[in-house]
């Protein structure tokens, strides 16, 4: 006798899910001849991480040079996060890297930046050099401690992020529809929002006479949405069918707190070189740009322009997300090939 199974459509649903999930999984048992068990996900290029004021900012270091204004030596020291909340897991929920954003946003200005927020190296290297125990190239073979070597700054700024609101506002509706006949569709909605907001406070600092020449306040909202879709329905009685769709979105906290230290430093930096207002951007150039004063900053920072490449090196192509990628730049597989077979003919 045999016996024939039926399976419902719930059932044959999940079959084909578990089949799906298998064989997009590619795990593998044993360690593949690359030494993997699998290959992640992913691969994305890397992009700048720039801000809507970012523009402004090489906008500014533009509008000093051509206007010959001499940018101070500015360093950064510590802006920390004061609003001690921490998530359920029990990590920061503010970053602790604003002073590092802020060291970018001022090279994005094109201001001078000296070193004072990790001396740590410096810090030994001339504790050893003290001692005579770092050769430099030279008659005596040793480095040179030299009184007054070290460039002094202008300004300072320190801070802090005081502010993390949570759930300022939220408002949200949910929609239910269709007819009493069980075995029809039932179709079901929704859409949450909800706002929070960060809030910091910096001051620029005259570091020969420690007066506070700057103080700036700036607080930023952040928006959440939650969207959910689905549909119900009965078939035959026996099968049940149950459908639904949705998202969450939340702007990133950090990036917010990376556009109010960019914000506040443009306005730093606007009274440092005298910019009377975001007028300047249009004419920091001229008409048809300064080609024998090549810009220097960009959305991704600033660099040192070393020697006479100023025109060729990749100082102004750094926020190009195909360059460098093996998977999206040509010219580094063909580099690397035509390398290896030069060395190949040696």
């Amino acid at each position: 006798m045999t016996r024939k199974f039926r399976f419902s459509l719930p059932a044959k649903l999940a079959a084909v899910l578990l089949a799906g999930a298998a064989l997009s999984g590619c795990i593998s048992p044993v360690a593949l001849p690359d030494g993997r068990y699998t290959r992640p996900i992913g691969g994305a290029p890397v992009v700048a991480n720039p801000t809507p004021y970012s523009a402004a900012l090489v906008c500014m270091s533009d509008y000093a040079r051509t206007k010959g204004v001499v940018a101070p030596r500015v360093a950064v020291g510590r802006i920390v996060d004061y609003t001690g909340k921490v998530d359920v897991q029990g990590g920061r929920q503010v970053t602790q890297g604003a002073s590092l954003m802020a060291i970018s946003a001022f090279a994005k200005a094109g201001a001078r930046l000296v070193e004072r927020f990790d001396t740590s190296v410096s810090e030994l290297e001339l504790k050893y050099a003290n001692n005579r125990l770092i050769s430099d190239e030279g008659d005596d073979g040793f480095r040179k401690i030299v009184a007054g070597q070290l460039p002094g700054s202008d300004y300072y700024v320190v801070g802090g992020i005081t502010e993390l609101n949570s759930n300022i506002r939220s408002t949200g509706i949910e929609a239910f529809g269709g007819d009493d006949n069980p075995e029809n569709v039932k179709l079901t909605g929704g859409l949450r929002l909800f706002v929070i907001n960060v809030g910091l406070d910096l001051r620029l600092v005259d570091t020969q006479s420690l007066e506070v020449v700057d103080v700036i306040s700036y607080q930023k909202q952040i928006l959440g949405r939650e969207i959910s879709a689905g549909a119900f329905s009965f078939f035959g009685g026996d099968n049940v069918l149950d459908v639904g769709a949705g998202e969450r979105a939340l702007e990133p906290i950090q990036l917010a707190i990376r556009s109010v230290v960019e914000r506040a430093t443009l306005e730093m930096v606007a009274n440092l070189y005298g910019a009377p207002g975001p007028e300047v951007c249009g004419d920091a150039l001229g008409p048809k740009g300064d080609p024998l004063s090549p810009q220097s900053a960009g959305r991704t920072g600033d660099f040192d322009a070393n020697g006479q490449n100023i025109a060729t090196n990749n100082g102004t192509t750094r926020a190009n997300p195909d360059r460098w990628n093996s998977d999206r730049d040509t010219r580094v597989e063909k580099a690397i090939k035509k390398g290896k077979k030069a060395r190949k003919n040696q």
